[in-house]
């Protein structure tokens, strides 16, 4: 890959960075190191990202190249990267220009320093391009569905979040392991979620079959669903959830 030492554009490409709390911080932040026109530059991801890719896409048709995309995401992942790297490969296909196409991603913790992620544009060391982008295997041990009886859905959402549920998600999992029925045949197929709501009764957790929603407020909680409901095939009736006036 060859090193770029200036970028025609560069897009800040991120979820909440156009509207609400969030933003108003890093647009601050941003006025103080960058002009207004910087603000041209901002890509808010929350809804998606068509807007993106249409951005890409006018870059490319307007000559803006070479073009850096720094990735602002705090659930940005290697897995999430090459994909972002992948689509923009797609994109540039046509006009054969996947080589002026690069993607940076903040540090962990950097996105809310916006004076360290807007560092990286000199980094071009840490730039990675469109082109070698790895390929998905087709096939692996991961393409088959796991065998269970149960499938759990723990959310692990802001508010649940802070009412204790990713130390209940670990216990979880050491539970079932323990009773040898941790996504196995006849087992429990655990998954943590995003925000599933119903938040003010949290934390939520879902079972399939048979589409009970269970308010996990502790371990103790934890525990008799565990035994009475994956273990023993009985549901928990006074820990369901209920409908709120």
């Amino acid at each position: 890959m060859s090193v770029v030492t200036a970028y025609a554009r560069v897009l800040l490409v991120g979820p909440d960075l156009a509207a609400g709390s969030y933003a108003e911080v890093f647009q601050r932040q941003l006025l103080a190191l960058r002009d207004e026109s910087a603000l041209a530059d901002i890509v808010d991801t929350t809804a998606g990202f068509a807007g993106l890719w249409q951005r890409v896409t006018a870059c490319i048709a307007g000559g803006e190249l070479p073009l850096l995309l720094l990735d602002l995401d705090p659930q940005s992942s290697s897995p999430y990267l090459d994909w972002l790297r992948s689509e923009l490969q797609r994109l540039a296909a046509v006009s054969g220009v996947a080589d002026q196409l690069f993607v940076a991603a903040a540090r962990q913790g950097e996105q809310a320093d916006i004076s360290a992620a807007l560092a990286l544009v000199n980094q071009p060391e840490l730039h990675l391009g469109c082109t070698a982008v790895p390929e998905l295997p087709s096939t692996h041990a991961w393409s088959c569905i796991p065998t269970h009886r149960y499938r759990v859905l723990l959310c692990n959402g802001p508010r649940c979040t802070r009412r204790g549920a990713l130390p209940l998600w670990k216990s979880l999992r050491e539970q079932l392991k323990a009773a040898g029925k941790l996504e196995c045949d006849g087992g429990v197929h655990i998954t943590r979620t995003q925000c599933q709501f119903p938040c003010d009764q949290g934390p939520t957790l879902s079972v399939y079959p048979p589409g009970a929603w269970y308010q996990v407020r502790n371990q103790a909680d934890l525990e008799r669903i565990v035994e009475q409901q994956l273990l023993g095939g009985q549901p928990v009736p006074e820990l369901l959830m209920r409908p709120l006036d």
